[in-house]
């Protein structure tokens, strides 16, 4: 690893500002202990399994209700005590009653950064919170990051710590990647929350413009000093963008997937691979194949799809090339490290994943691929036409396709599809809570019963 790579103590301007007071409704005091199984995070937990077993049996779509917003929503809903919150591409974040659609308080943050500011348009515009919300059970916290202009900063990242239960501030601090330039970066992919820390990606805007680099920074989730980050060790680029964000593995260490870095020749540059990071932002491990100079030079990357984790000890990992790779999660194994590879899907999203079965957003179609306990994959199945990232309830696996929410059983067979209403965004993921199903869209959000 290049000194580059080693651990970057963070300098990070402490603001807590309290800004503007939310917006409440009557009773707005929460029990967040009560209520079905949370949906704390993207893909339910910090796995990134989409897997909800404790739901309500699939029978049918009905809409329960929709809900219009200030801005279009691109992260995953997260859900707990009864509440669904969302963020929207204005820097507002709402809770939302989850069995009526009254909204319970809403937080205006910052105005979001116009797209005139920054390194190229991207393909968001305007620019607010972007990656999706994670809630900490410890703190009482729903952790955002907001993307905004000031004089001082120009276009920057902020995160935010609001009290979940009446929306507050509790916590904000500008965050920025070492050393890189604030208006080429972009946090796309999901906060984690795990063992006392704040995990956030980033990457660079659609088009890879302007000098970034991939980082994961990582933050005391209390408010406390101690803030690390690990950034690819390429010259420019290797974005860590994947929607799903980091997985957290079972000591405490996450795994990311990272896109096309900048060297397409020579040593290689950490770009084009899984990595392993320790709690402290040091890089323990890392797979990249062997073609990984062609595949940057080509825009070929393992970047597009979040690892997924089996419950056998393995990762199935597809990016842009087509290619498939299983990985032992304890030892990942360095270049052309991978326990098996073939020719699988290109894969853009999160899957869902319950036990060894993998349920792949492949650009060729929703695919249930299954991983045994050689490490040796088979692909059963795949939906033409269906794209997005699923998850899993009982009964059905949910999903978007077009304008439309799906339900699609284990054998690969739609069982039921309704009408968002309006126009989903890129990678849009359902979350689910007790009997619903939770979707962000252009306008607002959606919510179907499936019971």
């Amino acid at each position: 690893m290049r000194r580059s790579a080693a651990v970057i103590l963070v300098l990070l301007t402490v603001l807590f500002t309290a800004g503007a007071t939310p917006t409440l409704s009557s009773g707005a005091r929460l029990n967040l202990s009560s209520g079905a199984r949370a949906w704390p995070t993207d893909h339910a937990d910090n796995r990134r399994s989409g897997s909800y077993p404790s739901g309500t049996s699939f029978r049918r779509l009905a809409r329960a209700w929709g809900r219009s917003l200030d801005g279009a929503v691109y992260g995953s809903p997260i859900a707990m005590g009864g509440s669904v919150v969302v963020a929207t591409e204005n820097n507002t974040v709402y809770m939302i009653n989850a069995t009526t659609g009254a909204v319970r308080w809403s937080r205006h943050l910052l105005a979001p950064a116009p797209t005139s500011r920054l390194a190229c348009p991207g393909n968001i515009s305007p620019s607010g919170i972007t990656g999706s919300p994670a809630y900490d059970s410890v703190t009482n916290r729903i952790f955002v990051v907001t993307n905004s202009v000031n004089a001082r900063f120009g276009a920057h990242h902020e995160i935010f710590g609001l009290n979940a239960t009446n929306g507050t501030t509790e916590a904000n601090r500008r965050v920025a990647v070492p050393g890189q330039a604030e208006n080429a970066q972009q946090q796309r992919g999901a906060l984690a929350v795990a063992g006392g820390n704040v995990y956030i990606p980033f990457g660079g805007l659609y088009g890879d413009c302007g000098q970034y680099k991939g980082a994961v920074i990582s933050l005391k989730a209390n408010g406390r000093l101690g803030d690390t980050a690990w950034v690819v060790p390429t010259s420019r680029e290797g974005g860590i963008w994947a929607p799903g964000g980091p997985v957290v593995y079972n000591d405490g260490s996450i795994f990311v997937a990272i896109g096309n870095g900048a060297s397409t020749q020579g040593a290689y540059d950490g770009s084009d691979s899984v990595t392993r990071i320790s709690a402290t932002s040091k890089r323990l491990d890392f797979f990249a194949p062997s073609s990984w100079a062609a595949d940057n030079a080509a825009d070929l990357d393992l970047g597009s799809m979040t690892p997924a984790l089996t419950g056998n000890g393995y990762i199935l990992q597809a990016g842009k090339s087509g290619m498939g790779y299983v990985l032992r999660a304890a030892h990942l194994g360095g270049i052309e490290g991978q326990v098996s590879a073939g020719p699988l899907c290109s894969a853009f999203g999160v899957a869902a994943v319950t036990g060894n079965t993998v349920y792949m957003p492949c650009t060729d179609g929703l695919s249930r691929v299954e991983v045994n306990s050689r490490g040796q994959f088979r692909r059963v199945w795949h939906i033409r036409g269906v794209t997005s990232s699923p998850v899993a309830g009982r009964g059905a696996l949910y999903t978007v396709s077009r304008s439309n929410l799906l339900a699609i059983n284990a054998a690969g067979k739609q069982i039921g599809s309704i009408a968002l209403g309006s126009r989903p965004t890129s990678f849009a993921t359902p979350a689910l809570a007790g009997n619903k199903v939770f979707v962000g869209t252009t306008a607002g959000i959606v919510a179907f019963n499936v019971g």
